[in-house]
């Protein structure tokens, strides 16, 4: 009831009298001045004025349950929330639910993890109170294994949308899985999934970002950056997620129209910062640099090598870098 309530007083611009929740939810009013009460220890600003009611002054970045549940306004997407104070991993964790029965569209969601973890079983430090750490159950339905990976690429579309819509960054895609803003790595996205021969049985998808980080060890200093530190102000945790789940929605249809990049490969190469750059290509058995094109329907990334042939680079099989650095 503590979420409903909190969105109830968002969504209205005047007060909102004590008699108005308890008619809506049925419910005593000591029950809703206990849930005023709990969402005032959580860092709300509630203001209660008598023969009027109740509105919010303020919101801080707060991250629950019933935070994340009061901004989230997607279809299906998100929903269930799971959340956490603190846990090892939110993908182990989804892929936990995703063995035992749990739902399409689960949102897992931590404030600090002790195992995050990125590509290639690298390590994602991931300290409390200052980014996001999520993952995303998925079940779709008719999608073969081989077509799994371009979800990554659905989810960077929408992780750079969140970003630029609740910030004015100019976020951008580095292909295939990280997202950028000024050159410089805000935010990871690991998948995994579970199969058999030609099934789906689940796919995760663990989106890592740098929220209102301040300080970043010496080592990654010149690679990393926050949203916090590019914007110039701290950003709302749960107001970002709302509107990545609003655009990893909208992605997601488009992608299983068509079970392809088709419908979003515009918009993605639009986002694309290497794109129509040099690049260098960084594969188990050779090395090489030619211009990034884009990406084509399958996801995959086309570069023009010197001799003007145009490869197709698989997601997983490379890395890339730009030629004078990062990006």
């Amino acid at each position: 009831m503590k979420s409903e309530i909190l969105k109830m007083l968002r969504e209205s611009e005047d007060y909102v009298s004590g008699q108005q929740i308890c008619e809506k939810f049925g419910v005593s009013r000591t029950a809703v001045w206990k849930a005023i009460n709990q969402l005032k220890e959580e860092g709300y600003e509630v203001e209660a004025v008598r023969n009027k009611g109740y509105r919010i002054l303020a919101s801080p970045d707060v991250m629950t349950k019933e935070e994340l549940e009061s901004q989230i306004d997607t279809v299906w997407l998100g929903k269930p929330v799971i959340y956490f104070d603190e846990i090892g991993s939110t993908n182990n964790y989804a892929k936990q639910l995703g063995e035992n029965g749990g739902a399409h569209g689960t949102l897992v969601v931590a404030d600090m993890q002790s195992a995050g973890k990125g590509r290639r079983g690298r390590g994602w430090d991931s300290p409390s109170g200052s980014s996001i750490y999520m993952t995303l159950l998925l079940k779709p339905e008719d999608l073969e294994p081989n077509q799994a990976s371009m979800l990554t690429l659905v989810a960077a579309y929408a992780v750079a949308g969140g970003i630029s819509e609740q910030t004015g960054l100019p976020a951008k895609i580095k292909w295939p899985n990280d997202i950028v803003v000024n050159g410089k790595k805000v935010c990871g996205i690991l998948t995994e999934m579970s199969t058999e021969i030609e099934h789906i049985n689940y796919i995760v998808c663990g989106i890592g970002i740098n929220v209102n980080m301040t300080f970043f060890p010496e080592e990654i200093k010149d690679t990393a950056t926050s949203l916090c530190l590019e914007y110039g102000q701290q950003v709302r945790r749960s107001t970002l997620i709302a509107a990545i789940m609003r655009q990893f929605e909208k992605g997601y249809q488009i992608f299983m129209e068509t079970r392809n990049l088709e419908g979003l490969q515009e918009a993605y190469n639009d986002l694309l910062v290497n794109c129509g750059r040099e690049v260098r290509i960084l594969g188990a058995k050779e090395q090489y640099t030619g211009k990034a094109l884009g990406i084509n329907p399958q996801g995959e990334l086309l570069v023009e090598r010197e001799d003007g042939i145009v490869e197709q680079v698989a997601s997983g099989e490379v890395s890339v870098r730009g030629i004078y650095g990062y990006v």
